[in-house]
């Protein structure tokens, strides 16, 4: 072979070769983009995405977009199809950084890996209240979870009652992955409920003559009478002493609820009409369901009442929060006057 067509075999590969090398770089650009390039942009370091139950990939991709969360948008659908993410589409509530690139972004997605929802729970005096509280943390429609509470079927299943409904939820903070259903909060719920209410509290509920659910009402009550924590115990013994005395309760929180205005700041004769399960004054015995719900430590402090011959207690006339607690009568009517007095000179008159 002459030197000239060695030259130019030569030359040939050597243009051949920088055409590959050339492609191989192009190609290798081309798969950074695709692949690890940044292609996710939140406005902070981090952001949340939704993906509701039943969702496509195409739901998906539409919500990235929708949210202005990834910048291109055919590099992302490529390597999507190319793991097969279309196919195992997971619903839930996704951690995903700023700068993140499509194949750390596709990882998650296909991983189902959420990041949980803190569900906190407190200040709660109706079922509808309890409903649209815990679904605001989550996907589970809020009338689907207030049906259930008051499906009285479905709530025996779970030992309680429509009326009692509300006591399945101990007012505290929970993890949850957002895309829990109504059903499934009911669930968990329930395992929370029989986890608090263990042998060492079924005993103490027995010991005292109660029921759980009967000490959870008691404790919805106290609630309301005060949120003093050092004088819950005392009166929680003031209604034990009616009970056990076959007093009415006589508890002006159960007219409250009765009547169905909770502004009402002093209860008046008229109110003690009211024809209602929840009235106390007409009706011994506890009501029979909550009118609150009763956070863990008020329910110990039921537990671990006070043990005392008090049967009255009224508010304080100095609307310190405290009450002044009562053997007899007449010593609850001079109490009672007293603070009666103090709302009249303020002009507390509903």
């Amino acid at each position: 072979m002459s030197r000239r067509k060695k030259s130019r075999i030569v030359k040939l590969l050597a243009l051949v070769g920088a055409l590959l090398l050339i492609v191989g770089l192009v190609a290798g650009y081309m798969a950074y983009v695709a692949i690890l390039k940044p292609n996710v942009h939140t406005k902070k370091d981090f952001t949340y995405l939704y993906i509701p139950t039943g969702s496509t990939f195409d739901d998906v991709k539409g919500i990235l977009l929708q949210e202005g969360l990834i910048d291109n948008e055919k590099t992302f659908e490529w390597l999507a199809r190319k793991k097969n993410y279309p196919n195992r589409v997971m619903a839930g509530r996704y951690k995903i950084y700023d700068d993140m690139g499509n194949n750390d972004l596709i990882n998650l997605l296909r991983s189902g890996v959420q990041e949980p929802v803190n569900v906190t729970f407190n200040n709660i005096r109706t079922r509808e209240q309890l409903a649209g509280a815990v679904a605001g943390y989550l996907e589970a429609d809020s009338l689907e979870l207030l049906h259930l509470l008051n499906d009285e079927a479905v709530m025996q299943e779970y030992g309680q009652s429509r009326e009692t409904a509300m006591l399945l939820f101990i007012p505290d903070t929970y993890e949850f992955f957002w895309n829990t259903s109504a059903p499934q909060v009911l669930k968990r719920m329930h395992r929370e409920y029989d986890a608090f209410w263990n042998s060492r509290r079924r005993r103490q509920a027995e010991r005292i003559g109660m029921s759980p659910v009967e000490v959870a009402i008691m404790a919805s009550i106290v609630r309301q009478e005060t949120s003093k924590r050092d004088e819950m115990e005392r009166i929680a013994g003031v209604y034990v002493n009616r009970i056990k005395g076959n007093i009415p309760l006589q508890a002006d929180p159960t007219i409250v609820f009765a009547v169905g205005d909770f502004s009402l700041n002093r209860v008046l004769n008229r109110h003690l009409e009211i024809d209602s399960p929840y009235n106390t004054y007409k009706y011994a015995g506890l009501p029979p369901g909550p009118i609150s719900l009763p956070e863990p430590y008020i329910i110990d402090a039921v537990l671990n009442y006070e043990h005392h011959e008090y049967v009255f207690f009224c508010a304080r006339d100095d609307f310190s929060g405290y009450h002044a607690f009562a053997k007899t009568y007449a010593e609850h009517l001079v109490n009672a006057r007293r603070y009666q007095q103090a709302l009249n000179k303020r002009r507390i008159m509903r």
